[in-house]
């Protein structure tokens, strides 16, 4: 991830961009839906302008709303714009019943997460997986 990577910042510059968007209208669909949590229009340009703020569950799910996009996917955008991690499927695992998402950090290819495609592979098997079992 370079310093420019902003994937959440950039979720809300593009809705900004739709005609007649204003950071107020946006702000009027950033609501939560489990806790009813509606950031500030400061809160929204703060973000929109890479600026710090106090990221938490119940922004992120507003910000959703207010961009429509899943949940999912502006979570990661958060992930990986505040806590330098990409989420993704770097093994490409998932399919329509079922999504698999790897945290890791920039740079790394499903050839670097043996440990990984060994655990799913367990899975989906039917083996039962003990947390922490240490390696053979």
């Amino acid at each position: 991830m370079s310093e420019a990577d902003t994937p959440f910042a950039d979720m809300v510059r593009a809705a900004l961009a739709a005609p007649g968007a204003t950071y107020r209208k946006l702000t009027e669909r950033a609501i939560d839906p489990e806790t009813g949590y509606q950031p500030s229009h400061t809160t929204l340009r703060k973000i929109a302008l890479d600026e710090p703020v106090k990221i938490s569950p119940p922004l992120v799910r507003s910000i959703a709303a207010a961009v429509d996009k899943p949940v999912r996917e502006v979570q990661i955008a958060a992930a990986h714009q505040y806590v330098g991690l990409i989420a993704d499927d770097p093994l490409g695992a998932s399919t329509p019943e079922a999504t698999v998402v790897v945290a890791h950090v920039p740079g790394m290819t499903a050839g670097d997460m043996p440990k990984v495609q060994e655990l799913l592979n367990k899975w989906a098997g039917g083996e039962k997986v003990e947390a922490n079992q240490p390696d053979p």
